[in-house]
């Protein structure tokens, strides 16, 4: 278990390395920008995840391809999700995945995904600042997302006043979780 922690970790530091080396404009977000904000204020409550999401701008994925191909990650393009592999023979779960900023995940999302700006410096590297994280884990609202809400109501970074910080869809999403953190 430990191994498997330490190789997301290091997936993460290699790649944001490269970025930030490249000047190429990035955030990380998903369960790793989630465990950022937790850390911050309870360390025990950080959830562990498989891998690494990365949110650029679309035209930067040129200089992004070259950036990571660089320090040993393999492009491809698998369903339609661009990510960056240790190997070319590592599964698809172990990769650096990439996220457009200001497009939505899937035509059916409510929201887009973050502005590129909208980040901060986290200890080991950039990620999406917690408003547009919240909005982005609402709008895909997967069992997993819904996990990591939670998470953050629990210690205390989202509370009820959060939900009028979003469009009704969302806002509805997050009212159901704080009325019930138990499911």
């Amino acid at each position: 278990m430990i191994e498997a922690v330490e190789a997301v970790r290091h997936r993460a530091l290699r790649a944001t390395k490269a970025l930030a080396q490249a000047d190429i404009p990035y955030a990380v977000t998903g369960g790793n920008a989630v465990a950022a904000w937790v850390a911050r204020v309870d360390r025990a409550a950080v959830r562990n995840t498989q891998d690494v999401d990365i949110l650029i701008r679309r035209s930067d994925l040129a200089a992004v391809t070259f950036a990571l191909e660089s320090v040993g990650f393999h492009f491809r393009e698998i369903l339609g999700v661009v990510c960056f592999l240790d190997t070319p023979d590592s599964h698809p779960r172990d990769a650096v995945h990439i996220l457009f900023a200001n497009e939505k995940v899937r035509p059916d999302y409510v929201a887009p995904t973050a502005d590129i700006n909208e980040r901060v410096t986290a200890q080991d590297y950039e990620i999406v600042d917690l408003q547009p994280l919240v909005r982005m884990k609402l709008t895909s609202f997967r069992r997993k997302d819904q996990m990591h809400l939670l998470d953050m109501i629990s210690i205390g970074l989202v509370d009820s006043t959060w939900p009028e910080k979003f469009e009704p869809t969302l806002s509805d999403r997050l009212q159901q979780l704080l009325n019930d953190p138990e499911g």
